[in-house]
C-alpha cells in the first residue's frame, strides 16, 4: 500500500515538472545548410534561387534587390511570452540582371531585446483633464478662424 502511495507521488511530481518545461517552436524559413551553401555567386540567379531556397520571406522594396530568408527558434514557459532563442536571416543579394552577387547570413548579434516602460505611448501636446475635456470647446463653436475673414467655414 506504501508503494502505491509513493508510485501515485511521483507520478504527480513527474507530471508537475512536465508542465513547467519551455515549448519549443519554430517560426519562419527552415535553414537547410546543404541548400543554402549550393547557392553560388556568379551561377546562380532568381529563377534557380527560387527553384532552390524556395520564396523568401521578404524581398527589398527600395535599393539593390535582395531576398531575405528569416528563420527563428523560439521557447515558450507556460503563461509567459514566446522567447527568442535561435535567429538566423539569410540575405541573397542579386544584380540588375538578377544574378547572385552575394549572400550573407546574420544572427543573435542583431537582434534588439527591447522592454516597454508602460502600457502608454507617449504624444506630443499638453495633458487635459476630465474638466478641460468636457468643457473645452465651449466658446469655440461658431468663432472666425483664422484667414477666413467670418464667422464658421470658407466657401
Amino acid at each position: 500500500m506504501g508503494s502505491i502511495v509513493r508510485m501515485a507521488g511521483l507520478a504527480g511530481v513527474a507530471a508537475a515538472l512536465a508542465g513547467c518545461s519551455s515549448i519549443p517552436n519554430h517560426r519562419g524559413y527552415i535553414m537547410d545548410e546543404t541548400l543554402v551553401a549550393s547557392v553560388q555567386p556568379g551561377l546562380d540567379n532568381q529563377q534557380s534561387v527560387r527553384g532552390t531556397l524556395g520564396q523568401p520571406t521578404m524581398t527589398s522594396l527600395f535599393g539593390d534587390q535582395v531576398w531575405y530568408y528569416v528563420s527563428s527558434q523560439t521557447e515558450q514557459a507556460p503563461f509567459n511570452q514566446p522567447r527568442i532563442e535561435e535567429h538566423t536571416v539569410l540575405a541573397v543579394h542579386f544584380d540588375p540582371a538578377g544574378n547572385v552577387v552575394s549572400t550573407e547570413r546574420s544572427g543573435m548579434e542583431l537582434v534588439e531585446r527591447i522592454s516597454p516602460e508602460s502600457d502608454e505611448t507617449p504624444t506630443l501636446g499638453r495633458e487635459r483633464g476630465f474638466l478641460e475635456d468636457l468643457f473645452g470647446n465651449i466658446g469655440t463653436v461658431g468663432t472666425a478662424l483664422p484667414g477666413t475673414g467670418g464667422a464658421g467655414g470658407g466657401g
